[in-house]
Order: structure tokens, then C-alpha cells, then sequence
């Protein structure tokens, strides 16, 4: 779903940021580091959990995340001792200091139909609230999955617009949808196989029909 900010727009969809409807080219790690900074705002995000998000299981000196920052920045026309979006909180991280609003259109699964979704673990299930469900060994999580390969907030699946979409959110262990590990955001699907570190889950989507599928599933 594209994310709307000042003059700009995030479309994960298209992989592309535009500005006033013109794209604003960027390289890969730029967008994924916004990608993070606006899924988790308005909290920091520190350096560390950065690299591991954009240079997974990969060293990087600290100047590399200082020339990704000063892309970014540079896409925004943003100066950095005034910041409109990108905040840096030093010896910390970095944070989406701006407003930000979803701009996608709303599916509906019909006008007497509201859809349920639930994970199906292997010893119990769980309804899927409207939002964000953070998966992991966390109190205040959708789910609470006891694994020494799973970690504290593990990944989380947003439900919102008629879509369920999985996310990981910088694990050790990596999370994995149809047995491939995510980077980015990923649409969910009935009948889904999800995988926390060693832990498997199969998501349900009760009483939308399709809604949660693409059309190419036929």
C-alpha cells in the first residue's frame, strides 16, 4: 500500500518514490531504509538493527549507512540540521519524524462480509486483530511463540485495507512465506505457510472470499 508524505509517495508496490507524481530515483538500499523508518514510526530505529535489516548477515563500516542516509536525504531535498522526515538521534539511529498517511485504495470483501484471519500454530490458533500483530516471545504480541530461534519481536502482520501483509522485522532467524526468506513486505495469502526461525504457521482467511489474493492466482 502506498505511503503518502509531504509531497512525496512510497509505493512498495512499484518499488518507486515520486514526488508530486514525478519518481525520485534512488538505489535500493535508500528505498529499503525508508521502507523500515516509515514502517516503524515514529520510533528510532538504531544503527544496528538497520544493518541487519538492509545488509543482512553482512558487515558494513559506518560510513556506508552514512552515504545510504545522505542519498535519502538528498531524494527528500531535505537538510539535515532541519529535518521535515528523517531524524537522526545520534549514537542511536534514525527515525520518521514527519506525518504519514497508507494513500492505497481499500478493498472490500463485500458489503455483508467482513473478513477474519487467524495463524494456525501447531498447538493452539490465533485471531489476527485489525493492525499491526507482532509475532514473537513478546507480552503485548498477537502471539506469543516460545523458540530459542524466534526472536523478541520477531516479525508482524499488518491487516489492513482488505490485505494481510508480513513482515519481518529484523530477526536473528529470518521469516519465511512459501518457504522463501522476506526482505521487504510481503501480501499474504489463504493458505499461507509462515515459518519464524524454525517455527512453522499457516494463516486462514475466514469469510473474505479472495481478498487476500492477486490476480494471478486465478
Amino acid at each position: 500500500m502506498p505511503v503518502r508524505f509531504g509531497n512525496f509517495v512510497l509505493d512498495q508496490g512499484t518499488r518507486q518514490l515520486r514526488r508530486d507524481g514525478q519518481e525520485r530515483r534512488i538505489g535500493a538500499k535508500a528505498f529499503g531504509l525508508l521502507e523500515l523508518l516509515l514502517s516503524q514510526r515514529p520510533n528510532v530505529v538504531t544503527k544496528e538493527r538497520i544493518r541487519d535489516r538492509i545488509w543482512p548477515d553482512t558487515f558494513v563500516a559506518g560510513s556506508t549507512l552514512a552515504t545510504v542516509v545522505a542519498e535519502l536525504r538528498s531524494a527528500l531535498d531535505e537538510d539535515p540540521s532541519q529535518p521535515q522526515f528523517l531524524r537522526t538521534v545520534h549514537g542511536v539511529g534514525y527515525a520518521f519524524c514527519g506525518e504519514a498517511r497508507d494513500s492505497g485504495p481499500v478493498r472490500s470483501a463485500g458489503p455483508d462480509v467482513t473478513p477474519t484471519y487467524r495463524l494456525v500454530l501447531e498447538d493452539h490458533e490465533v485471531a489476527l486483530r485489525p493492525g499491526e500483530n507482532v509475532l514473537g516471545r513478546v507480552e503485548e504480541g498477537a502471539a506469543w511463540i516460545e523458540s530459542p530461534t524466534v526472536s523478541r519481536r520477531h516479525a508482524r502482520i499488518l491487516i489492513q485495507g482488505g490485505q494481510a501483509i508480513l513482515e519481518d522485522l529484523a530477526s536473528k532467524n529470518g521469516t519465511f512465506l512459501r518457504g522463501q526468506r522476506i526482505s521487504a513486505p510481503a501480501l499474504l495469502r489463504d493458505g499461507d505457510v509462515i515459518r519464524l526461525g524454525r517455527v512453522g504457521m499457516t494463516l486462514h482467511v475466514v469469510g473474505a472470499g479472495q481478498a487476500t489474493r492477486t490476480d494471478e492466482d486465478g
